[in-house]
């Protein structure tokens, strides 16, 4: 499966002296380590590989003395194979498990940057949000990798030609042909029930269907579980446990607001706050803040104690839910308003990977923009729509208000454009 984040990886290998070792960050099972080991198959005569969780002998050595010219000596002893600047790809995979490791970036950086030192972590928001760690700020390049997106999983599946034409149609705003329009929806459906996590593509690569799917994606979120145990204390865990299973609960309501009463009978913001942020430090799950004003820069006008939270991978929430998958399959209008919600939650995921932060806009409650985001100078509202119905209210509303350059509306329609709306089929929101 083909990463869209190598060609990121292929810059930091050119940077030459101005290069830092690089964290690859992101939630467990995202891909983290195959695209590394990847990497360095293509790119370099020769990779060492290091995991901290695995290898205690590695670990315990650098509790020591950790200075470059000491590890790399102590690497190729190790491994048995010489280390050549520019020739050989050092990967420290779970560094999270071992502090000092994470330390030793500091001095690649700052006495051996000829080195190609490339880290992997899957906690490392939560680790370095903890007392006892030390994070080399200024002296690594952090790049976080996410589950797969629509586009490459269109890819994953061959579908490289339909891609395409999704690209050229969202610039034109030319409507596909009907039939690639289709085919286009049911792939995407398809992926609402897989997901983006490797390990459930890949099943669906080898088998073609979707019963095995649930298991894949059971596993990933044991580990999840077995994480908030591991990195987190046995009373914040419960709490971690309790917020995170209400997601889709949360998710069903009109409104999505995040209430802490359907984690816990009489739940606050006091008992659940750091838990929440270790949800999102994790990676796990995505926070939507709400916004009250449609002006730039939208960040100035967040209102912290209001947020919507998604979890990381649309897959995930499916198989969570529990939603059947001929439910989701269906190109019938079905009257599930979870359908509704499953595709805000994809919607919300796309955004990130894009790199857009997540905001939502709400008017005295009684209009709701689903995201907002901001393009350059712009500030563009985005409307879901789970079918081809599209008639609202709030998206008016908040036009009325702020007179934006243009509005953006995901939905089953084909592409178009008409009034100021951008018509933006839910298979193509990875190219806003």
């Amino acid at each position: 499966m083909e990463r869209k984040v190598m060609e990121r990886l292929v810059a930091w290998h050119e940077k030459g002296k101005d290069r830092k070792p690089l964290i690859l960050d992101g939630a467990r099972q995202v891909g983290k380590t195959y695209v590394l080991r990847e990497f360095g198959l293509r790119y370099f005569k020769n990779t060492i590989y290091v995991n901290f969780e695995t290898n205690l002998t590695v670990a315990s050595y650098f509790e020591k003395d950790i200075s470059p010219e000491r590890i790399i000596r102590f690497l190729e002893s190790t491994y048995n194979e010489a280390i050549i600047p520019g020739q050989t790809l050092i990967i420290f995979d779970e560094i999270q498990a071992c502090e000092r490791a994470l330390t030793s970036l500091k001095y690649f950086c700052e006495d051996a940057n000829e080195y190609h030192i490339a880290a992997a972590g899957s906690l490392l928001g939560v680790a370095i949000n903890r007392e006892k760690y030390s994070f080399p700020v200024g002296k690594v390049e952090t790049i976080t990798l996410k589950p797969l997106d629509i586009e490459e999983f269109l890819l994953a599946v061959g579908r490289d030609k339909l891609v395409v034409e999704i690209k050229e149609a969202f610039i034109t705003n030319i409507p596909l042909p009907e039939g690639l329009h289709f085919a286009a929806l049911e792939l995407y459906r398809l992926y609402l029930i897989i997901g983006g996590m490797p390990a459930a593509v890949l099943k669906y690569l080898e088998t073609g269907k979707l019963i095995e799917i649930a298991d894949i994606q059971n596993g990933i979120l044991n580990d999840y579980i077995a994480d908030m145990a591991k990195y987190s204390s046995n009373t914040e865990s419960v709490k971690i446990r309790a917020a995170y299973n209400s997601i889709p609960s949360q998710l069903a309501k009109e409104n999505k607001k995040f209430q802490y009463k359907l984690a816990q009978k009489g739940g606050t913001a006091v008992i659940f706050g750091a838990a929440i942020e270790w949800l999102c430090f994790s990676g796990i799950v995505m926070k939507c803040q709400k916004i009250e004003q449609g002006l730039m820069p939208i960040a100035v006008y967040a209102d912290l104690s209001s947020f919507k939270l998604y979890l990381g991978d649309v897959g995930i929430l499916s198989m969570k839910s529990g939603i059947a998958h001929q439910t989701i399959l269906s190109d019938m209008e079905i009257n599930n308003t979870f359908i509704g919600a499953v595709a805000e939650n994809y919607v919300a995921q796309a955004l990130s990977t894009k790199g857009h932060p997540l905001y939502y806009w709400e008017s005295q409650s009684i209009a709701e923009i689903d995201f907002v985001i901001q393009l350059d100078e712009k500030v563009i509202p985005i409307e879901v729509k789970s079918g081809v119905r599209t008639r609202s209210k709030s998206l008016s509303v908040y036009r009325e208000k702020y007179n934006p350059e243009y509005c953006i509306r995901i939905s089953a329609k084909n592409f178009g454009f008409e009034n100021g709306i951008k018509s933006v089929p839910l298979y193509a929101v990875f190219l806003i």
